[in-house]
């Protein structure tokens, strides 16, 4: 009774270090995600100011609208009158400037955003061909943006992308060395049953067997309950951060990294366990 209380305590153990060591590598996965919609939304955001020429006609402004629109990378266009113009910077000032200073010296203008995503990895050049395919256009006299900031978000970007894709792998790492750890003494624990089983004859492959279909449960139940408990981290988050981290639009992801945390864990632990039980099998 005892040797079977000691048999389920291993494995309890086993599943528990599992879970703990993919839960550190699921809410780094989640970071990364998070990190990298963030960012990518925050590229987005950034509007690029087309200046069209003061007496421009609504008919030419809209056929620039559509021109610009239909360029390669470009996800959405507004196009701001002059009327229009007045009206927001009215509404910001607080006051109706226009009538103040008896004319509206606002330009119309089309405001641009990029899909990030579409971007080449030479995405200066990009923007760069951009500004001067939309200046040539006619009635356009610029296209303003600031460049210092999308220079430095995209470095960020870049930056925290690789420490992060670093920071996975390192902790990727850790994961089987530490996963391997938990197989070994979890077969250890069973290392009378393996010499009894050589005693009577058995094939290495036929004691193997039951060690990697247990192994794939272990790593299946560690990878399940890692998942578990990353979404209750980031509900847990959501909640104190008052940010809604588990929209909708979020769940496919949570849905791959979820995916992921199981695949791994049975992969580490099917490999560790065939590992593990060939080499102690041939050392004795």
């Amino acid at each position: 009774m005892k040797n079977k209380v000691n048999l389920w305590g291993t494995h309890g153990a086993t599943v528990l270090g599992i879970t703990l060591v993919l839960l550190m590598l699921g809410l780094l996965l989640a970071i990364e995600y998070h990190s990298y919609r963030i960012t990518h939304d925050a590229q987005e955001r950034i509007t690029y100011k087309v200046d069209l020429s003061p007496d421009v006609t609504d008919s030419l402004a809209n056929v620039n609208l559509k021109k610009v629109a239909a360029m390669p990378y470009v996800k959405h266009v507004d196009y701001i009158s002059k009327d229009k113009a007045a009206e927001i910077f009215s509404e910001d000032l607080g006051e109706d400037f226009v009538g103040f200073i008896g004319y509206n010296p606002l330009y119309p203008s089309l405001m641009v955003n990029f899909n990030v995503s579409l971007l080449p990895d030479n995405s200066t050049q990009a923007l760069d061909n951009f500004c001067a395919e939309v200046g040539a256009l006619e009635g356009v006299t610029g296209v303003a943006y600031q460049e210092n900031v999308v220079s430095e978000l995209r470095e960020v970007f870049y930056k925290l992308s690789w420490f992060l894709i670093v920071f996975v792998v390192l902790l990727l790492l850790i994961t089987i060395v530490l996963i391997g750890s938990l197989i070994r003494i979890a077969i250890y624990a069973h290392r009378d049953t393996i010499h009894t089983m050589r005693l009577v004859g058995a094939t290495s492959g036929f004691i193997a067997r039951p060690f990697l279909w247990r192994a794939i449960l272990y790593g299946a139940l560690g990878g399940f309950f890692a998942a578990l408990l990353t979404v209750a981290a980031l509900w847990v988050a959501s909640n104190e951060l008052a940010v809604d981290l588990l929209a909708y639009v979020h769940w496919p992801w949570y849905g791959a990294i979820a995916a992921v945390l199981v695949i791994v864990g049975i992969v580490i632990t099917y490999l560790a366990t065939a590992i593990t039980v060939h080499r102690y099998i041939a050392n004795k």
